[in-house]
């Protein structure tokens, strides 16, 4: 049985039961993935050649299929960087707010970043406008340190 620290398999078979779904040997080998690479922003494709090695009869198209349906149910959580590509994250139900993100430009990578600047903000918003925030996003875009590095180059 796969060991998912941030996962509850018991809670997660209930939900796909709830749906009329299994969960079967190939969602929780994408699961894995996950599990595997955690604070990674893997989208399909990288998913696909995790899986592949471990199971090389995990087709792309079944990949995607589970991405969404693993969305779908709040599993994990989709996410579009500006770049043309889905990219998922495992849902950490214990954080109040979404972490933010650094894009690169450059390369593509993404980190995460975890202060939570935006609590005051949302306050005043909230205040100001008579708005229940329930929660926010932030990206911010520009050049990693080793895109840098090689532009100045």
């Amino acid at each position: 049985m796969i060991c998912m620290a941030t996962i509850n398999m018991g809670d997660l078979k209930q939900r796909f039961q709830e749906r009329q779904y299994k969960l079967t040997p190939q969602r929780q080998i994408v699961l894995q993935a996950f599990v595997d690479n955690p604070g990674k922003h893997l989208s399909a494709e990288d998913v696909h050649n995790i899986v592949r090695k471990q199971s090389a009869e995990i087709g792309l198209a079944t990949v995607y299929r589970t991405l969404e349906l693993l969305s779908d149910m709040d599993v994990l959580q989709k996410m579009d960087f500006g770049d043309g590509r889905s990219r998922y994250e495992i849902n950490e139900d214990s954080s109040e707010h979404h972490h933010h993100h650094l894009i690169c430009l450059s390369c593509g990578t993404v980190k995460e970043f975890e202060d939570d600047l935006l609590e005051t903000l949302e306050t005043v918003i909230a205040r100001k406008s008579n708005f229940k925030i329930v929660d926010h996003q932030v990206k911010f875009y520009g050049y990693c340190d080793k895109c840098q590095s090689s532009r100045e180059d």
